[in-house]
């Protein structure tokens, strides 16, 4: 996969991601990949995260998670977060909601 342009331009970011956030936190045993798949979508939708939301939705169901199970986030999102906050996670989500269900 192509690195995006931000990453080209602060290639510091890229390797922290890299070396800290995916080879280290992401392999932290206390949470299951899907279980942390699923934490991080409902923290980037409760803070509004749209750009990173839709990916990590995605590859919340790569990592298990199931499309209802995504839907249920959203409700909960909506209440303890705020209507809009539901609703961005909800737009976040059509191409899995709309879809097959099936990881990418």
């Amino acid at each position: 996969m192509e690195e995006p342009d931000f990453y080209k331009a602060v290639p510091e970011l890229a390797r922290l991601r890299n070396d800290v956030l995916y080879a280290d936190v992401w392999q932290q045993p206390e949470l299951s990949p899907r279980d942390r798949s699923l934490v991080t979508c409902a923290i980037l939708g409760a803070l509004g995260k749209n750009a990173e939301l839709a990916h990590h939705m995605q590859n919340a169901v790569n990592n298990g998670v199931t499309p209802d199970e995504l839907r249920g986030l959203v409700v909960q999102l909506a209440f303890y977060a705020g209507w809009p906050c539901g609703v961005n996670t909800a737009k976040a989500g059509l191409p899995i909601f709309q879809g097959d269900g099936k990881a990418q």
